[in-house]
């Protein structure tokens, strides 16, 4: 039986650093994406984006704003491309129904964390989160300036 060849980058398509800089991550939550041939193709050559890129509701339904899906010159010829269109979030009724509670009643954001393979299919980590302060954002900075400097004195102290 053949397996099937890992690529390079992993599973993960793209993240959003971004995020987990100006906003504390409070909730995860895994959904599905639903996507279009072309987008899906895209996806696979790892062009996706998702920097300012946040989750939406409408109709009781999530939906992904701001992601960008630059589509490929070979496979979208005969296809008007729309590559900042809305996508929709496949989630649960009862995952659709905490997100929308905890965004409107406590001050919450759903932003989208990463795009990911998980058994063939396209996912997309989004979570609620808050926004940092500049004192938080500060004390983050110190926090990892002072545990690279730690990694630095232990492997000297090592050698």
């Amino acid at each position: 039986m053949a397996k099937k060849k890992k690529s390079p980058g992993g599973d993960t398509i793209c993240l959003n650093k971004r995020a987990k800089h100006e906003y504390s991550i409070e909730t995860r939550f895994e959904a599905g994406v639903s996507l279009t041939g072309w987008e899906v193709k895209s996806l696979r050559e790892g062009r996706g984006q998702l920097v300012d890129s946040y989750v939406i509701f409408k109709n009781d339904e999530a939906w992904l704003v701001g992601a960008h899906i630059t589509p490929l010159i070979t496979a979208s010829t005969h296809y008007v491309t729309e590559p900042r269109r809305e996508r929709k979030l496949l989630l649960n009724r009862r995952e659709i129904d905490k997100l929308i509670t905890a965004v409107d009643a406590k001050g919450y954001t759903c932003v989208a964390l990463a795009l990911y393979w998980k058994n063939g299919r396209v996912k997309c980590e989004i979570a609620l989160v808050k926004g940092k302060k500049l004192h938080d954002k500060r004390a983050d900075e110190k926090e990892k300036d002072w545990n690279r400097q730690k990694q630095r004195e232990m492997s000297t102290s090592a050698r």
